[in-house]
Parts: C-alpha cells; structure tokens; sequence
C-alpha cells in the first residue's frame, strides 16, 4: 500500500497562517471582551482559546460500530497507534484524539483538557463521567504534525443502549463538529440503517453539513450488482435524514491496510479513495480559510 502523506506548505497556506494571527489578535481585544460581556458561552458556545486557533486541523469520525473508523485511521497513519481497538463488536468504547507527538503514549482526558497549549479545554465542562471516556493518542507519525483525527464510540441502535450512556454523547459529538474542519461519516454495506442515535446524531450536525463526507467502507466486499444497489439504499436513507435539498457525496472505498480485493470494482474504488486523500491532504489551507 502506497503510503499517505500531506501536502507541502504553500506560499499561498504560508500566507494564510499570518491571516489567522491577525484574527486570533482581532478575536482576543475585541470580540472575546463582548462574548465574556453577554455570556455568550451559557446560550451558544464557549469562547476560543489561543490554542484552538493554533491547533492542527481536526478531522471527526463518526458511524455506527465496526464500520472501520478505527481501521480507516489505520491507513491514514500506514500503522498501529497506541489505544486502537479493532473487531466485529463494538470495541471502541470512549472518544480518542490521535495527535503528533515524539514518543507514543497514552493521556488520560483529564491530562488532555488542561494540558497548555490543549485545544480541548472546553470538554471539561461535560463532567468526569465523559473525561474518563475520553483520552488522547500520542503518535509519532508524520502525518499528524498537519492533521488531528477524533475517534468516536460506535454509534448504536436501541433506546436502552443510547440511555446506558452516561453522558450526553450528541452534545458532545456537537462539541467537536463546531470545532472540526471535517466530518466524516461511514457506512458499510452490512449496517445501511440510520438507528435513531445516528439519525439524532446528523441532526446535531445540522450547520456544519459543508464539512460532512459521507463514505461507504468495506466496499469491495460485494459486487459490481450489490454495489449499486447499496449505493441507492444508502443514497435514500441519508435523504430522508439531511433536510437539504443537495445530494450529499457519498465516496467509496475500503480503507484498510490490504488493497481493494475484488477486481470488478478496484479501479473505481481507488480513484474515489483518492478522492477524499485529496481533500485531507488540503486540509490544512482549507482550515486557515474557514477560521
């Protein structure tokens, strides 16, 4: 498998970081003194920090379980990271923020959300129920020195799972999706139902639906025949749950360590990967636009 790697900095993403720090200086004298003034925070969202201005892009993966978000970091990374838990059963089971760092290692959430420079201060505010779900993967991976990704428990089925939950898991997700530069949501042709947590789940993602890509994994497991049907079972189901009128872009493709299997629909399925590669490796000056 050919290796992902990230864009080089342009002139054009260099100019963009001096951008940004004039309006992290405009945000600070200005706007945070009004924000603090009305108590934005208590209605809205919290007010920035530095470091979430300063933080690496942040790319959330969201989906119910065992449709490969774990695996699919995987190969972004081309190897293990500290903390993965892969299987056919729900297995990862709290929120994981894989960062850039020398040595791999594991921090607890509480560590994570005072560390200076953290930007996930905010998150202390959803108690130590959600911080004892929550830690950080120290990886030393090129990769992430431009690129954050957030991993997140299975999205389940059934009331009792989603009351089982100890704390407030769309608020949460909400949290991250105000905050992230892209959200990627995936599917695979096993698991096409939208459960009432996932459904609910989308909705709390209602504001940022030009950050959503929408992917179908595991997609050289079927056939030519199958794949086009299960393309328009799943192109039906999401638009019963995004109230837009645009058609949400649904990339295919199987992310994992061996390349696509089946010889039918490989050529297909490598370009549509290529496709979002693209638009991670163009993240970073994406990010500086959008803040």
């Amino acid at each position: 498998k050919k290796s992902f790697t990230m864009a080089e900095q342009t002139e054009e993403e260099r100019g963009h970081q001096i951008v940004v720090e004039g309006i992290k200086s405009i945000y600070r004298s200005i706007v945070r003194p009004i924000e603090a003034a009305t108590k934005f925070e208590h209605f809205h969202s919290n007010m920035l920090t530095d470091s979430e201005f300063d933080a690496a892009p942040m790319v959330l993966l969201v989906g119910p379980y065992s449709v490969g978000k774990t695996s699919f970091i995987k190969y972004i990374l081309g190897r293990d990271f500290p903390g993965q838990r892969v299987g056919p059963e729900p297995t990862t089971d709290r929120f994981m923020s894989i960062m850039y760092g020398e040595n791999d290692k594991i921090v607890p959430g509480n560590a994570l959300t005072v560390a200076p420079g953290s930007p996930f201060g905010g998150l202390k505010f959803f108690g130590n129920n959600f911080l004892t779900r929550f830690e950080g993967s120290i990886v030393n991976a090129p990769v992430l020195e431009k690129l954050t990704l957030i991993d997140t428990p299975g999205v389940l089925s059934g009331a009792k799972q989603k009351l089982n939950r100890n704390y407030d898991f769309d608020q949460i997700v909400k949290w991250f999706a105000e905050r992230v530069d892209l959200i990627i949501l995936l599917f695979d042709p096993y698991k096409l139902d939208i459960s009432d947590e996932l459904s609910s789940v989308i909705h709390i993602l209602k504001g940022n639906e030009d950050k959503i890509r929408v992917v179908l994994n595991k997609a050289d497991a079927i056939t030519v025949q199958q794949l086009m049907r299960v393309y328009g079972a799943l192109m039906w189901s999401l638009g019963k749950v995004f109230e837009t009128p645009e058609v949400v872009r649904v990339y295919i493709g199987s992310f994992w360590e061996k390349p696509p299997v089946n010889p039918e629909t490989s050529g297909l399925l490598l370009a549509e990967m290529e496709d979002l590669l693209n638009d991670l490796r163009f993240l970073p000056g994406q990010s500086a636009v959008r803040k």
